[in-house]
């Protein structure tokens, strides 16, 4: 026992001299130059190769978190500006309390046919998203210029109440530039008679078309009633995307 607690505190001795040799010699020396010593050349491969280990992993982690920052990098459905692809975006109609969030979106700008702007929409979801381009509020903005296909489709659930007929349905896509007023560039309207036995009269408007944009320009829905089925976000939805013309 006794020989053995000498033979470690050699060993011990052993150590930190080689510590204390390679703490001495410049940055880039030859292991083989440094000790003649096979135990303080193992021992110094040893701290080589753990070092080597630990930087690799803080490497590969940062990588990650970088890769994980870049990918969450969104807010209100802005995507980083210099990812790849086209500009695009495909909206869809999240349930919400339509009559409420309506009669506080009423513009004066906007034409009382179509005077309640939707201000809620879906755009990260399995059904929607948002590319090159910024999504705020209810409107898409325009990041690079171009000729854009701008798209939307409205499902209205009218409750009839015991009439024969309902009110007029109208649909706007409303574009506004920079520092102006809003803009009307399509509108769909109709009027429907259901039986007077109906609980409910339902009818989908879809308009779309081709439009010269600008940077910052900004694109948003309006509609001139609020009886509309949020619940399905298949049927009610709002989009555009750049076509290379």
């Amino acid at each position: 026992f006794p020989s053995q607690l000498k033979s470690q505190a050699l060993g011990n001795v052993e150590e930190l001299r080689c510590l204390q040799v390679l703490n001495q010699q410049p940055e880039g020396s030859s292991l083989e130059k440094l000790s003649s010593s096979q135990g303080c050349l193992k021992l110094a491969s040893t701290i080589k190769a753990y070092v080597a280990t630990v930087t690799e992993d803080i490497i590969r982690r940062s990588m990650v978190k970088e890769a994980w920052r870049s990918y969450f990098n969104t807010s209100e459905g802005q995507l980083p500006p210099k990812i790849a692809g086209k500009p695009s975006a495909h909206l869809t109609l999240r349930p919400q309390n339509l009559a409420q969030d309506g009669r506080s979106q009423r513009s004066g700008n906007l034409s009382q046919s179509c005077r309640h702007a939707i201000t809620h929409w879906g755009h990260s979801s399995l059904l929607s998203h948002v590319q090159n381009m910024t999504y705020r509020a209810g409107r898409l903005r325009v990041e690079q210029p171009g000729k854009y296909y701008v798209y939307s489709q409205i499902y209205f659930r009218y409750r009839g109440a015991g009439r024969d007929s309902g009110p007029q349905l109208v649909q706007c896509i409303q574009w506004q530039p920079a520092h102006s007023p809003p803009v009307l560039l399509l509108k769909g309207m109709g009027t429907k008679c259901w039986a007077p036995e109906a609980d409910y009269g339902l009818h989908a408007f879809y308009q779309g078309g081709l439009f010269e944009l600008k940077a910052g320009d900004e694109l948003f829905v309006s509609v001139s009633s609020l009886a509309i089925d949020s619940s399905d976000a298949a049927a009610s939805y709002f989009g555009a995307f750049r076509l290379d013309l």
